[in-house]
């Protein structure tokens, strides 16, 4: 049995210029094509991330001023709005990074342009490399918030 490999340029083999089989180039579009679908929600959700973060802010000052004489203590909307905005900011990047995937892949396939494709997997590479960064300092800050819970219900058991 005849190892074939993805990316062999046997033409007989129906591959493309760029050593990609049919099968495998359909499966790139296809993948691009969802990408994009994937990242254009992304940009619509940082975007009303931002617009939340601005009008938040309002909001939250409104709302202090009708409950002032409340016993409990009333949150900053500044900060709220500036913990909102770096959220939408993080997310933003990987979203960035998920739409040039899917741009070069199809900018890659309709001219065979190899460089092209090449950029479109390191747009991929990076969106996978922030969003597995991201989520181990998510996973690590749950676990020290965990060990801080820990620890605090320990010594608030203890008097």
């Amino acid at each position: 049995m005849e190892n074939q490999s993805v990316l062999d340029t046997d033409a007989s083999s129906g591959n493309s210029e760029m050593g990609l089989s049919t099968k495998t180039r359909g499966y790139l579009l296809e993948a691009a094509k969802w990408a994009r679908i994937l990242a254009i929600l992304g940009f619509i959700m940082v975007g009303i991330m931002v617009l939340v973060a601005l009008f938040a802010g309002t909001m939250f000052s409104a709302l202090s001023n009708s409950i002032a004489d409340s016993p409990v203590p009333s949150f900053p909307g500044a900060l709220f709005s500036l913990i909102y905005l770096a959220v939408a900011a993080l997310y933003f990047f990987p979203i960035l990074y998920l739409y040039k995937f899917a741009k070069g892949i199809r900018e890659a396939f309709q001219g065979e342009d190899e460089p092209a494709l090449v950029r479109a997997f390191q747009n991929l590479k990076s969106h996978y490399k922030f969003i597995g960064i991201l989520a181990i300092i998510t996973v690590g800050f749950y676990a020290v918030s965990l060990i801080f819970a820990l620890v605090g219900g320990l010594l608030a058991s203890s008097f």
